[in-house]
């Protein structure tokens, strides 16, 4: 049936979009620790980047993703793509790393506006039933992104140095306005009638909620995120990004199929068991560090959380109006970044004095507490909901 096409026109424009996000992204986020480091901050600063950028952009995600269903996706993310280029340039003259901390707390606002827009967008072009298998596909623009990025922008930062890493991305990141602006269809803004969903605020309470499972989980993706490389480095294994290039490797042969299984299967039942292989994979790298351990870790990492989060949207948007969907990506987003932030700046502490294991032992610990939190929390909002 037509209805239930899911590889449309705009499905592939918006997995380009997705590409050149990441691809500019993932060239940056490992390579600002480094360049910290070179203009004289310690491991805790150097995590600081990745904290303060994804702070800003939790916090600022329900405004962003609720000016989304209102102004239109499409205008957000050509907005956000143009202040992200003019901030590129911006890092790339900046001498003083505190600035450079400073200028990413303004990032994260239009990161938040990427991510929200884009996720509404997308959702608003996939058949209801196929919901967790296109999110699934879609996500493999990121993981070939991350799978290439890294390496790229360490190669980059090594032979051409920080102004040159930073033009690419300003670079990368007009590209991702040129194409913002040839988005049509449903990226108009949502439908001006009041009702009971839209005098729900900016917040979607509900998914707020149960995301916080997410907040305890991506504690350590926040880690892996900043840190892998560093740890690479430590232990003398080369390349510096294999992790991130075993994991993106990893989550691009397996998203797409787990999706079609939550499809099938239901969501729940599929993300539960995501939740145990993120912990077990955080536990490989508190174990070691060397290539056999990271390689490991990637693999079992990738597995869980390559999955988890198509199935998870697929499990919370089944309750959620047209409408609403830009505030419940900010929702969503607030948890994540929000835990991705607090890793990246706590793990730099703990690593700084206590080493990496013992950061990515509390890594691992907390995304324990994950599972039963979600079981726990995904009840009460039933119960709530059906009273």
């Amino acid at each position: 049936m037509s209805s239930d096409r899911l590889f449309t026109p705009h499905f592939f424009v918006m997995c380009g979009f997705t590409f050149t996000v990441f691809l500019s992204a993932f060239q940056l986020l490992p390579t600002a620790p480094f360049h910290i480091l070179d203009l004289g901050g310690s491991t805790f600063a150097s995590g600081l980047f990745l904290g303060f950028l994804t702070y800003s952009s939790a916090f600022s995600a329900p405004l962003t993703g609720a000016l989304a269903d209102r102004l239109g996706q499409r205008r957000i993310l050509i907005v956000s793509s143009l202040a992200l280029a003019a901030l590129s340039i911006a890092y790339a003259v900046i001498p003083d790393y505190r600035l450079t901390l400073a200028l990413v707390i303004i990032h994260g606002v239009f990161w938040s506006g990427l991510l929200s827009a884009s996720a509404s967008y997308m959702t608003s072009l996939l058949p209801k039933g196929r919901r967790a298998e296109g999110i699934g596909y879609w996500g493999l623009s990121t993981v070939a992104a991350m799978a290439v990025a890294p390496s790229l922008g360490l190669w980059i930062y090594r032979h051409g140095g920080w102004l040159w890493l930073c033009l690419v991305g300003a670079v990368l990141n007009l590209v991702m306005a040129g194409i913002a602006w040839n988005l049509h269809g449903n990226g108009a803004r949502a439908p001006a009638e009041p009702g009971p969903a839209r005098r729900g605020g900016l917040l979607e309470w509900r998914v707020l909620v149960i995301s916080f499972s997410l907040f305890l989980y991506s504690f350590g993706y926040g880690g892996i995120t900043s840190f892998t490389a560093l740890y690479a480095d430590a232990n003398g294994v080369t390349p510096k990004s294999i992790y991130l290039t075993a994991l993106a490797i990893v989550i691009l042969f397996t998203r797409p199929l787990a999706g079609r299984l939550g499809d099938r299967f239901g969501y729940k039942r599929v993300f539960v068991p995501c939740l145990v292989l993120i912990c077990l994979g955080l536990g490989l790298l508190a174990v070691g560090g060397t290539r056999g351990w990271l390689i490991a870790s990637a693999v079992v990492f990738g597995l869980g959380f390559g999955t988890a989060y198509p199935v998870y949207v697929g499990y919370v948007m089944q309750g959620v109006d047209a409408d609403r969907r830009g505030a419940a990506f900010g929702a969503i987003l607030a948890a994540f970044d929000t835990g991705i932030g607090t890793g990246s700046t706590t793990m730099g502490y703990l690593i700084q004095h206590f080493g990496f294991a013992a950061a990515f032992g509390v890594a691992a610990a907390l995304s324990a507490l994950a599972l039963p939190y979600f079981l726990t929390a995904d009840r009460f909002v039933q119960r709530r909901v059906s009273a």
